[in-house]
């Protein structure tokens, strides 16, 4: 099989600031239970390091997808301050075992948050005269991720500097890093899935596949709430409650390789548990009612 379905700790509000809601093995065994076949990391050192991460994987037979890692690109002092936490996402990731090279851990290259650009690009993105300099540096850091024989991806992101189309299309001209398509984050930045498939699927090394409403979001901006009251407001629904169109971008994956990692943003404190594993299995569902 090319495309191996993946889910993600962020899908249970891994990163909430009054801790992880389940434990690593919990959510482990109720992914693996689910159908799942691997797993993002979550915060690095949630699932463990070293040997309590391979074993904690090989009991439930599940793969690590990969792990996100944002830098400040567009700071010199601040990139090189960053690497460090880079480096050790890196010896995590290369420490897991993988039989097949298309399922190896994608370590996930992301800016840091720019708040005043969330849902949309209305703030001002990068000057013009600092794109050589911003893209010399993911460059830099994907070097580093090969170098640990690891192929990163880049993940566009609502609320940061490669968010619209225009700016994923930049990179890619300026860069030569794949690509984490992030079909939600990219419907409610203003793109279309389906035709980032078309035109970039070279380049596509990895998928994050989540529903998202522009609905929700226009809503949600329109009282003035930022970017964690859009994802409190329903912006990322469960897989087929929302307005991507989903069918289309599995159609469009003829050629992927690799994983399909199955996210669902949700608050970073006060989600129901029960609410979100029954959206996962649902999720999972979903997919098999589509051919995955």
């Amino acid at each position: 099989m090319s495309i191996k379905v993946a889910n993600a700790p962020v899908n249970f509000g891994i990163y909430r600031a009054d801790g992880a809601p389940l434990d690593a093995d919990a959510l482990l065994g109720a992914l693996a239970g689910a159908g799942y076949d691997g797993i993002d990391s979550g915060p690095i050192g949630y699932l463990g390091t070293g040997a309590e991460l391979r074993e904690r994987l090989a009991r439930t037979g599940m793969g690590l997808a990969g792990g996100w890692v944002d830098l400040r690109y567009e700071d010199a002092g601040g990139f090189a301050a960053d690497l460090a936490g880079l480096d050790a996402a890196l010896a995590v990731f290369a420490s897991v075992p993988v039989a097949d090279g298309r399922f190896a851990p994608r370590p996930t290259l992301a800016c840091t948050a720019h708040p005043a650009r969330f849902a949309g690009g209305d703030a001002p993105g990068l000057p013009g005269e600092a794109w050589a300099g911003f893209a010399a540096r993911v460059q830099r850091a994907a070097g580093r991720c090969r170098d640990h024989g690891l192929e990163p991806v880049f993940h566009h992101h609502l609320g940061t500097l490669v968010e619209t189309p225009e700016e994923i299309g930049r990179l890619l001209e300026l860069t030569d890093v794949s690509l984490c398509l992030d079909t939600g984050h990219l419907w409610l930045a203003g793109g279309d899935p389906v035709v980032a498939l078309r035109e970039w699927g070279g380049r596509i090394r990895q998928v994050h596949l989540k529903d998202a409403s522009r609905e929700a979001r226009d809503r949600v901006r329109a009282t003035g709430g930022d970017l964690a009251a859009v994802v409190a407001g329903g912006a990322f629904p469960a897989l087929g409650a929302g307005e991507v169109d989903l069918a289309g971008v599995l159609g469009g994956l003829g050629g992927y390789e690799g994983w399909l990692v199955v996210e669902q943003d949700v608050p970073g404190s006060g989600q129901d548990l029960g609410r979100a594993l029954e959206d996962q299995r649902a999720n999972r569902a979903w997919l098999r009612a589509h051919g995955l």
